[in-house]
């Protein structure tokens, strides 16, 4: 049931606002930094307010207006954007914080600039989760594209200049691409809104056309989903400074790539087209080599941003597979590895940031030794390492699970063998820089020190929420019954 709302557009509209106060706020920092947090916490608590009442199935929506003729500006929030929604805006409060020691202890340039684009990206993301339809998600999935860019050439340097060419030509394609979809999807099935089950209900269309559509659309999104051989502005992209990577892979830019694949998949052709039109097969194909080549080239990378980067990309796919399996206990660990690995590749990040910022290193091998002088920050690396190899009892393990489950229940062996490939090269590639910093002797961190407060302490919040969630899956913000709400939505309830 739906009814109406202002929260979903107070939602996206307060980090909006904060970007000008941001901006008239140079020459005093704390007062920049001050707003950032502000909005931060703000858009969190309007995000969970809305938690209760989509729990009980009552849709909260805002229409903001026809946008093009017959197709509005809309907002909605159903349990597949809330879920995305509560990852990015819980993230982006501990993110902002860990920003703010960062650009510190780096003595960035360009701060007024660099927190002005992170708010506007969040007010982005917010947006992609709550579209009502494809030309909302359309809008907002272009200006996250647009507001990452200055974020991406932050440093200004020819390399980050590269960088950033490379990630618009591939976004600004991907985004035409999206919009050349959104078109003929109209004129085909009448209608643009996201609607479980897929919208081709009725509509007599054809394999070439169905299978038209599903290039365009899947393609358009599947460029921030990092899905090889799309993936090449990722690794590039880590030239930016280590919180602008924390929210490229795990709070916005990537994750609204692969949500876009679940609302493709989910909410635009179904799972009945999807085996009808034979769409699942190529895509669980590209998904199932995309997880062990990105992770196979996570094992040859020394700079640790890049191990990491090219681990997302392999991560990615998974809730790509997930959609691929067309089974309703994949797609709900598809959604539950949006808010697992979100947790656990942010504390990566920060990690590897917080090494970056106080001891000057960011090869793997120069960590020889780094754990005996940072316990509390290699221990976080630790323990989200063996989140990402999905052993329990980090939460990995359980969105691993799930999409397992549905590969096993739909007969798909493949799948389940490409999942426990990748959880031993996931081992293989993080595990050895676990012995290094803690089994290895070094000189070279003698009396380092843990990093700052404001650097350490947010990469041990999202490491023991790794692991809380992974004790008790549904505590709290009930990501599993959020999941389940929406996979059987999609699926009719049929398991």
């Amino acid at each position: 049931m739906t009814y109406d709302s202002a929260v979903p557009l107070l939602a996206v509209l307060v980090s909006l606002a904060a970007v000008p106060l941001v901006l008239v706020s140079s020459r005093s920092p704390r007062l920049r930094e001050s707003w950032t947090i502000g909005a931060a916490l703000v858009k969190f608590g309007l995000v969970i307010s809305l938690l209760p009442r989509v729990l009980d199935g009552r849709i909260p929506e805002t229409r903001i207006g026809e946008l093009v003729p017959g197709f509005d500006l809309a907002l909605r929030v159903d349990p597949l954007g809330m879920v995305f929604a509560l990852v990015a805006s819980t993230l982006w409060v501990l993110t902002s914080f860990y920003s703010i020691g960062y650009v510190r202890a780096a003595e960035e340039r360009n701060q007024t600039r660099y927190f002005a684009a992170f708010a506007l990206c969040l007010s982005s993301t917010i947006g992609v989760a709550f579209s009502a339809n494809l030309i909302t998600f359309i809008v907002f999935y272009e200006i996250l594209t647009i507001a990452t860019y200055p974020l991406v050439i932050h440093k200004e340097t020819p390399e980050a200049i590269r960088a950033g060419r490379k990630y618009l030509a591939y976004t600004l394609t991907a985004g035409v691409a999206l919009l050349a979809g959104a078109v003929w999807l109209s004129r085909t099935a009448g209608t643009l809104d996201f609607t479980a089950g897929g919208v081709f209900g009725g509509v007599d269309a054809g394999s070439g056309t169905v299978r038209g559509l599903f290039a365009l659309l899947v393609g358009g999104v599947a460029v921030k989903a990092a899905i090889v051989p799309l993936h090449a502005w990722l690794p590039a992209a880590m030239v930016a400074p280590t919180p602008v990577s924390a929210l490229l892979h795990a709070v916005a830019v990537v994750k609204s790539g692969v949500f876009g694949v679940l609302r493709v998949t989910g909410f635009v052709f179904g799972p009945t087209v999807m085996e009808d039109h034979g769409l699942a097969l190529p895509l669980a194909i590209v998904a199932g080599a995309t997880i062990v080549l990105g992770s196979l080239a996570a094992l040859a990378q020394d700079n640790l941003k890049r191990r990491l980067a090219y681990s997302t990309i392999g991560h990615l796919s998974y809730i790509v597979l997930a959609a691929a399996l067309v089974h309703p206990d994949a797609f709900v660990g598809g959604i539950l590895h949006i808010t697992t690995h979100a947790t656990m590749k942010i504390t990566l990040f920060f990690v590897a940031g917080a090494i970056y910022v106080h001891a000057h290193r960011d090869r793997v091998s120069e960590l020889d030794g780094i754990g005996r002088e940072m316990p509390w920050t290699m221990g976080a690396f630790a323990l989200a390492s063996i989140g990402l190899a999905g052993l329990p009892p980090v939460n990995g393990f359980e969105s691993k699970w799930f999409i397992g489950a549905g590969a096993a229940a739909s007969g798909q062996e493949l799948a389940l063998v490409v999942l426990l490939l990748s959880g031993v090269l996931n081992a293989a590639y993080l595990l050895p820089i676990v012995h290094r910093a803690f089994l290895r002797p070094s000189t070279q961190h003698h009396g380092l020190g843990e990093a700052p407060a404001l650097v350490r302490v947010p990469l041990m919040v999202t490491a023991a929420t790794s692991l809380v969630f992974g004790v008790f899956p549904n505590a709290l913000v009930r990501f599993y019954d959020l999941a389940r709400m929406s996979a059987d939505a999609v699926f009719g309830g049929v398991g």
